[in-house]
Order: C-alpha cells, then structure tokens, then sequence
C-alpha cells in the first residue's frame, strides 16, 4: 500500500517587498519520508515551516492538510509552570498518563531524580529534552525541526539522532550540520530560486545529481550559444546587403528564440573559498590557567582549573548545555572576570571574540561595507575586505544596506567576517556556525583548521569542529579537563555511553570493528580524505561534463584527450582514498 499524503503544497507563492521567497512552488510530503530540508540563507526554509504551521500565509497558493496529519513542533517559548516536576508537566501538557510520560521520557535519558525534579533545576539542554519528550507524546506523524542543531548539546543531539532513525511518521529538519543530515535523513527538499524541489534520494546523492544536471544544462547552453554565433555571424557579414536583408532578419529571429531554449543554472550550492590570513609565528604557550575559578558572584560554574595551551592549538571546549561551556570562554577571552586563579596571554597576542550576542554592539547606522572597513586591519586592501565579505554571503550590491535592516543571522554573519578581517592571532568563537549553510560552515572549518593561530571553540556541529579540533577541553559537573584522543574518539566513546544507559546493543551504534577504526583515526588523515574527496568530486563533475560534450559531436578528438586525462587523475585520486581507507 502506498504511503498516503500528509500535506500538499499548490502552487504557493511569498514576498516581502521586492524579495520574492517562493513562486508557484509545489510538493507533496508523504508518511515516513525522512527529509532534510536544505537551501542558502534567506532562501525561505523557516518561512515555509511557518507557513506549514499557520504562522504565516502565503500570498497565493494552498496548503493542504491532510485529516489525518499530527503535526510536531517544538516550541522555543518555555511552557513549563514555575515548581513544576517533569513528570507532572508531561502528565498536564499532553494529558498522557504517567507510565506513558515516564517511557517517552527514558529515550531521553530523563529517568529517575530527572524525572521527579523540577523543570527549572535543569540545565537547557536537558529542558530541551523535555520539550522534545512533550512533542513526541502527542504522537506526531509529521515532525518539524528548525535548527535542531543550534540548540541541543551534543548528547542531546545524539540521542534526538537515534529516535529519528528509528522514528516510523515522517519528519523534516533544517539544519546546517551535514552530519546530523547523513545519519537521519532519506530524501532532499531543496529550497531553492523560489522553488521546492523534493528528491528521493539522501543529500550526498542529491548534491551530485544537482551538480549532473548543472553540468547537462551547461552543455546544453553551449551548443545553443554556438548556434546563435553562427547565426550571428551571417548577419554581421550579410545584414547591411539589401539582397540578404530578409534572411538576415529570420536570423535575428531564430537567435532571439534559441535564447529561450537555454537553461537556467542555479549556483546555490557553488563551492565556497575561505581564507584566513596568517600570523606571526611563533613557539611556546599561548594560555596558562593557574588555579582557576569561573563562575559569577552568586554561583562556582568550575574550579580547579590547572593547563596551558600551546600557540596554534585548535581547542574545541565541549560538554552538555548548562556545564559551563560558554563561561569558560567568556572568562579566557576577558569578557567574565575570574573568581579566583589566573588567566594569562602570552605575548600580546591580539584576541578576537565571538558570539551570539555581539552584534548588540554595532552601530546600526553603519553600512555593511563601512562596517567591515572599520574592523579590517589596517594592513588589509580592499579587494580582501570585498572577498571576505564574499565568503559570508554578502554581494557588492549588499555593500551599501544599513546594518539596522540586517536580519540577525545577516548581523551575525557581518560580526564574523569583521572578526576575521581584524587578522587576530587567537580567535575564540562560541556557536559560529548558526546562521550559516553548511558550505560556508564547512569553508570556515577548513580554513580555520589550516590557520596557524590559536582557535577555541564552542560548537555542537560535528562537520565543523571534526575539521578544526586538535584538542579537547570538556566541561563537566563542576570540573575543566583535557580529554586525550580525537573528537570522533570523543563522539564515539560518548555514543558507547548512550547505548549502554539506553540498554541498546553496541550494533545499534556501530559495530566492534567500525569503533576500532573510528579510534585509530587521526585529524591528518580526516582532513587529508576530506580534501581528496572534494577534488573527486570536481573530477567526476568534469569527466561527466566532457563524455556530454563528446556525445553531442563539439571538439570531439580534442575533448576526448582531455577525458583521458581526467580519467587517470580519478583513478590517482581513488587509489588514494582507498589506501587512506
């Protein structure tokens, strides 16, 4: 029996002002498709979410809602009342009985204590859980998840990872964290050029298919393009003769029309370069904390806390929402002042701070240009103020808008590419990666990974801090410790722990020897497959380009050459990657 249709989408279209978001755009969602939604900032995801959940309506078009759809959605206002248990929440907020509550609320590790303490006592990460739990017991069979990833903490999301796998309705999640598509989702919806286009297929298999299609319309439009030369040059060479003036004229006409046959390419998925300019280098520590105490006034966050890091290291600080993540770098980059103990730079290293609260300080009648300008160090021309601004999604016309009319994700997104201009030589960054599609997330990461500086970052996208991490600081019940091993280590270990709280076999994660291999893996060898993988890519995308242009009879024996030679680079490239294995 075919899946049965949860919603239809007709021909829906939006605009805000001269922005046009979504033009007689169609799809149709079914049960138990698993969708990843995708599209560059501002292309309209949330918006269509929220046009899904009557927020907003579409100027023309319906959105049809099948009788039988139980739509899930997890509220960012807080519905708890104060002194409220979690039990008695779940039991008032879904009207569920307690035996219920309590075994949708195990598969977020919220038993026990948990269960019988107060929403209020826990930290965010674990509210979050219970809002998710709140969610799922109204039985949804369609779930809506808008950014999961900027606001769970990385157990969180690992566990929200594991139900979606085996969840049976049908969901979809805009996120920016390439890795938290891969493990959840089956299907594509591209938001894209006022368009939703739904593919059958995971995101890898989607990207390449999507790049296939590019690379068919570009040979397509070269053909055409190579007519209307052809025509073109009849009627330079034969338009000025009275004799030849009507031919020539059918000539216009035919060129005119072939422009119509042309195919529309779009780039929203087009490779994104960054680069971050180096500093002078140099030996030695570049932080020393002596006996340290964070926290504030009325509250100890940690104590204890006794190393130093050395110039040029990449520290991801990580551990659950609520341990202290974010005051550990507030209080190393001089934003909070220490309780007790010391914090210590060495060598006038210049800082740059980042998060998501520091675009309160701009000045809001500052153009994004004037803005940059004014961040950028003094030793920075033009042409890289205008690239840097390029790789954070700003064109030129953008140059001249206000910052007060910038969304906050375009603010946001101004504050990094002013932070990077300022060329510090340690860069501390808390949740860089929201506002952000995940191209320029993962161009950010590479770039940061190869910077020479120091980096320390706070971040739950898996992508990003996989590509930057040489080491790791994890904040937990009251202590600041250095974890040994790498960051897949630290996710798989802590995967291992899930699971057997869960009392889920290890299969359900992954089996003996793929943790073997996840363990022996080391930061070198990630990045280095990353970068072959990418060329690969790039490869294969020429060799499918050539074999079209060889099929449709242009430069056949010259294009053949070229293949060939695209063909022996792929095989290098894959005998690599094989050894890398």
């Amino acid at each position: 029996m075919a899946d049965k249709s949860l919603i239809e989408v007709r021909d829906i279209s939006k605009s805000y002002g001269e922005k046009h978001l979504f033009k007689d755009a169609s799809v149709n969602i079914v049960e138990r498709q698993k969708i990843g939604v995708i599209g560059r900032n501002g292309a309209g995801k949330t918006t269509f979410f929220k046009m899904i959940l009557d927020q907003i309506e579409p100027d023309y078009g319906q959105i049809l809602k099948m009788p039988h759809l139980r739509l899930g959605y997890i509220e960012q206002n807080d519905p708890f009342l104060p002194d409220e248990t979690v039990i008695d929440f779940l039991e008032r907020y879904t009207g569920k009985p307690n035996w219920e509550c309590a075994k949708v609320a195990s598969q977020f590790q919220l038993k026990n204590e948990k269960l019988e303490g107060k929403v209020s006592a826990l930290s965010g990460g674990y509210q979050m859980r219970v809002k998710l739990t709140a969610t799922l017991l109204f039985e949804p069979n369609l779930l809506l998840l808008d950014e999961p990833t900027n606001y769970l903490d990385l157990t969180t999301l690992i566990l929200l990872e594991n139900f979606l796998k085996s969840f049976r309705g049908a969901f979809m999640v805009i996120t920016h964290d390439r890795e938290f598509i891969k493990k959840t989702c089956t299907s594509t919806l591209d938001v894209d050029a006022g368009q939703l286009f739904l593919h059958p297929e995971p995101l890898e298999d989607y990207l390449e298919f999507k790049e296939e299609q590019k690379a068919l319309a570009a040979s397509v439009n070269v053909n055409i393009e190579r007519k209307q030369k052809q025509l073109q040059t009849f009627v330079d060479r034969f338009g000025a003769k009275a004799s030849m003036a009507k031919s020539a004229q059918s000539k216009k006409k035919q060129i005119a029309k072939l422009d119509d046959k042309k195919i529309s390419i779009n780039h929203a998925f087009a490779a994104v370069k960054m680069h971050i300019p180096s500093v002078e280098g140099k030996q030695g520590n570049a932080l020393e904390l002596k006996n340290l105490v964070i926290g504030y006034p009325e509250k100890r966050v940690a104590t204890g806390i006794n190393f130093d890091i050395e110039r040029g290291s990449k520290v991801a600080i990580l551990g659950d929402n609520g341990q202290g993540k974010s005051t550990l770098l507030k209080t190393i980059a001089g934003e909070l002042t220490p309780l007790e103990g010391s914090v210590t730079w060495k060598s006038n290293l210049k800082l740059a701070y980042y998060n998501q609260h520091v675009s309160a300080g701009m000045n809001l009648e500052d153009t994004i240009y004037s803005y940059a300008k004014s961040m950028a160090d003094r030793s920075c021309k033009d042409d890289q103020i205008l690239q840097v601004l390029g790789n954070f999604l700003f064109k030129r016309t953008d140059h001249t808008k206000l910052i007060k009319v910038l969304s906050g994700g375009e603010k946001a997104r101004l504050c990094l590419a002013g932070m990077f201009l300022s060329k510090a030589d340690v860069y501390l960054l808390d949740e860089p990666t929201n506002h952000l599609d995940f191209e320029t997330v993962e161009a950010m990461g590479e770039a940061l990974g190869k910077f020479n500086g120091s980096v320390f970052v706070v971040s739950h996208n898996r992508t990003f801090v996989n590509l930057i991490a040489t080491q790791i600081i994890e904040v937990k019940a009251g202590t600041v410790k250095r974890v040994l091993g790498s960051y897949e280590q630290y996710v798989w270990q802590l995967e291992q722990e899930l699971a057997k709280e869960s009392d889920q076999p290890q299969s359900a994660f992954e089996t003996e020897e793929q943790s073997t291999k996840s363990i022996s893996t080391n930061k070198a060898r990630n990045i280095r497959l990353y970068e072959l993988r990418k060329e690969l890519n790039k490869v294969e995308k020429k060799m499918n380009s050539l074999n079209d242009l060889i099929t449709s009879g242009v430069d056949v024996e010259q294009n053949k050459a070229l293949l060939e030679d695209k063909e022996v680079t792929w095989l290098e490239i894959t005998t690599e990657i094989e050894g890398l294995g």
